[in-house]
């Protein structure tokens, strides 16, 4: 929602100042000039991508800006509940009584009452990954943080890579439109013995070229990248809290003290306050 309003400030921004200034909006969509700084930035995408995986990691994480950070503070205390229950469950029956909910989370009595969790599949296989190679006594319980940081980093860089890309194309963005005014330049010159309004018309096509690839550089791809880097470090944080409850459980923490170790890695604006996360807790106790 806040993309799409910023996005719409910057571009009535332009638009709106171009037509005070007298301007009329046709004159700045001339397709030849968008169709070389848009051939030359996709172009360069695909050449830098290297891949169909980084590819598509891109276009997920660009549309994922226009849904925002979805990991708010609800989210966080559907993740405490749930880790709750769980523990509680383990500490009780044992940590065998947690493999049907690990080997088949979507099916799982538990996961299935909180919906932030149980439709995020990307941080439910996180932990139960975490969970799993301790209920089958696959890995020492002061072994877990290893594996589980091991797999945070593999995310962080998963992550990573596709910014790497639209930050190189976005830097490269202007350097395209600088192409394609040069091309309506010699266009101009080709056109040099004609009337002065058709030079003028060339001359101002080549300059939309210049005006587009800056305008798209840092108007929208470089604001973009930036929403890209905030949800990367929200869900990076989202699965820290959970590794940190994980490991702080299977170490021999009650469950209370391992839900609480997750809490207070958390920020101010999503951490509920300790009165609040045992009020939420007992509930479930209840």
């Amino acid at each position: 929602m806040f993309v799409i309003l910023g996005f719409v400030i910057v571009l009535g921004s332009v638009i709106g100042g171009f037509m005070l200034a007298g301007g009329h909006p046709g004159h700045l969509f001339v397709l030849s000039e968008y169709i070389v700084i848009g051939g030359c930035g996709l172009g360069a995408i695909v050449t830098m991508s290297g891949g169909k995986h980084v590819l598509v990691g891109l276009i997920k994480q660009m549309l994922g800006t226009f849904k925002g950070n979805t990991y708010s503070k609800k989210a966080y205390e559907e993740l405490f509940k749930a880790l709750y229950e769980l523990f509680m469950l383990g500490r009780r029956n044992g940590m065998i009584a947690l493999e049907e909910h690990v080997s088949n989370p979507h099916g799982s009595s538990i996961f299935g009452k909180y919906p932030t969790i149980s439709k995020n599949h990307h941080a439910l296989d996180f932990l139960c990954g975490g969970l799993r190679p301790v209920i089958d006594g696959k890995v020492k319980p002061d072994q877990l943080k290893v594996l589980m940081e091991i797999e945070l980093d593999a995310m962080e860089n998963e992550h990573h890579t596709p910014i790497s890309v639209l930050t190189k194309a976005a830097d490269a963005i202007p350097g395209f439109g600088i192409v394609a005014a040069v091309l309506g330049i010699v266009i101009t010159m080709g056109s040099i013995a004609g009337p002065i309004e058709e030079i003028g018309h060339h001359v101002a096509a080549a300059l939309v070229g210049t005006f587009i690839g800056i305008l798209v550089s840092y108007g929208f791809l470089n604001p973009m990248i930036v929403g890209m880097e905030s949800n990367g470090t929200s869900e990076i944080t989202y699965m820290r809290c959970v590794s940190g409850a994980v490991i702080g459980f299977a170490n021999g923490m009650a469950p209370v003290m391992a839900v609480e170790v997750a809490r207070r890695s958390l920020s101010s604006d999503v951490k509920p306050k300790p009165d609040e996360l045992e009020a939420m807790l007992k509930g479930i106790g209840k």
